[in-house]
């Protein structure tokens, strides 16, 4: 980087994940990991997007259309993380009620409580308590 640039300061990130199944999905955001609706759109009468919010975390889920492919793999490489001062136990035994795949159950590591459950369309949201000291 030129040491006459400055650095980006960017103060909040959201995500848009491209979905096979907006209501099923919607369904699994809501019940599992606990968002809310904030908005949805319609194009024709039929659902394509979601916006949803937990706490100050914003995603949009949206539906494939197909173009490159329904069958491709989504959310491999990466993991979205959620930090929350909640009970990360209880969010998981939530979870998994609501039928989850949990990659990693609630275990301690780096300092933290984290379990680590995978969406439908694969992709993995890492949730864990903040960091102390």
């Amino acid at each position: 980087m030129s040491q006459n640039a400055e650095s980006l300061q960017a103060q909040n990130l959201q995500a848009s994940l491209t979905v096979a199944d907006v209501p099923g999905s919607r369904a699994w955001y809501c019940d599992v990991l606990g968002f809310v609706v904030t908005r949805e759109f319609e194009r024709e009468g039929r659902l394509f997007a979601v916006s949803l919010a937990a706490g100050a975390v914003r995603i949009l889920i949206t539906q494939d259309n197909g173009a490159r492919g329904l069958d491709r793999v989504k959310g491999e490489g990466f993991s979205l993380q959620l930090t929350t001062a909640q009970d990360i136990d209880a969010l998981a035994e939530r979870a998994t009620r609501a039928g989850a795949t949990l990659d990693t159950p609630p275990e301690s590591a780096w300092g933290v409580r984290v379990f680590l459950p995978r969406d439908p369309d694969g992709f993995r949201w890492l949730s864990s308590s903040p960091r102390e000291g």
